[in-house]
């Protein structure tokens, strides 16, 4: 027994010397100071991203009108049909209205009738008013109704004729012409066939005009997007008919606001589309730059650290990380967009990483450009 005490003692000081030493080391290992790790840093400037912005869009006719029949009438003959290519002020069909013919006539006569009482009225008060330069042959009174007579007549003289002027002119809507230089896209009608403005005559047009030697591609860019788009930014577009075959635009029209369901702007650019290769109606993939002027910092992706508190970068401020945060803009996939509380100038760390703690010690040994 006294054997298993002693060995029971000597252990149990031994432990107790192992702790000691060991908290009597502890504090002078706090004590040391860690060292500086070392960073490649590089100094903050302006500069631009350039980016590219891929949105679908829509080819569509330059002008596009449906042609209706001015007047209720019938369909005489047609001159053009589904993909004939017109001038402007073609001949495209003519009409026949029976009842405009009568109407004419019976205008054209009570115009005469008109003139003749004009013609008869004013030689009245002419006669009259040379007469009355005698005096005590024409009472005054005989005088003022001659000249009433005579204005009573011509504004009569004028209604007739404008109700002339107004049949001839619908005559003239029997004849339908191209109003520009387009392809016929559709017909509606036949020879024969009862025609007339929409809701009074036929519910459908006679034909459908478009011009497809110039086309408009339609974009909605977005909210966020539309600051980097403006008047003559060239654009690369695809369609899948030809597919890998570029074409090229430029913006030529912006609406200047917003649809209100999409939340996008309207942005239209002119094709020249003369050699028929593109049809109104196709969906294209456009490819819009984003290119921007030297007025934002713009840094490497990889000196941005993505925590889960948001997006920051290190600041080398004497010897030592300060994470500033920032706001994120465009990325090439090369260079990033930032906005934050930061100057020209200040020294950027290159290469982040959250073992960069804030406020630790570091030592600079690249500046990277």
């Amino acid at each position: 027994m006294k054997s298993i005490k002693t060995a029971f003692s000597i252990l149990s000081a031994a432990v107790f010397a192992t702790l000691f030493y060991c908290c009597r080391k502890a504090p002078a290992a706090e004590t040391e100071e860690p060292e500086a790790v070392p960073v490649e840093v590089f100094s903050l400037k302006k500069g631009s991203v350039s980016s590219e912005l891929k949105l679908p869009g829509e080819l569509i006719a330059f002008q596009n009108v449906d042609l209706y029949a001015k007047v209720n009438s019938f369909v005489r003959k047609l001159y053009a049909d589904v993909g004939s290519e017109v001038r402007e002020g073609a001949l495209l069909a003519t009409l026949e209205a029976p009842e405009l013919a009568s109407q004419l006539a019976g205008a054209e006569s009570r115009l005469q009738a008109q003139e003749a009482m004009y013609l008869s009225s004013k030689s009245t008060y002419e006669r009259l008013l040379e007469t009355s330069k005698t005096p005590g042959t024409v009472s005054p009174n005989d005088l003022e109704l001659a000249f009433a007579r005579q204005q009573s007549d011509a504004a009569l003289l004028q209604s007739a004729r404008a109700t002339f002027n107004e049949i001839s002119d619908n005559r003239n809507y029997l004849e339908i012409r191209a109003p520009f230089s387009g392809v016929i896209t559709s017909r509606y009608v036949s020879t024969g066939a009862y025609v007339g403005p929409s809701g009074k005559g036929s519910e459908f047009p006679l034909f459908s005009l478009a011009e497809q030697n110039r086309l408009r591609l339609v974009v909605s860019v977005p909210e966020s997007y539309t600051r980097y788009v403006s008047y003559r930014t060239q654009a690369k577009f695809t369609v899948r008919s030809s597919p890998g075959q570029p074409f090229y635009a430029k913006v030529n029209r912006l609406s200047g606001a917003l649809d209100p369901k999409l939340r996008a702007q309207r942005t239209e650019l002119d094709v020249d589309n003369r050699n028929k290769s593109l049809l109104p109606g196709m969906v294209a993939e456009v490819t819009l730059p984003m290119a921007t002027s030297d007025s934002s910092f713009s840094v490497p992706v990889q000196s941005v650290l993505n925590t889960a508190l948001g997006l920051f970068v290190i600041k080398s401020e004497n010897g030592r990380a300060r994470w500033k945060p920032v706001t994120a803009g465009r990325n090439d996939a090369v260079n990033m967009e930032i906005i934050g509380d930061l100057s020209e100038g200040d020294t950027l760390v290159l290469h982040v990483s959250e073992e960069i703690r804030d406020r630790s010690e570091i030592a600079k040994t690249k500046l990277g450009q």
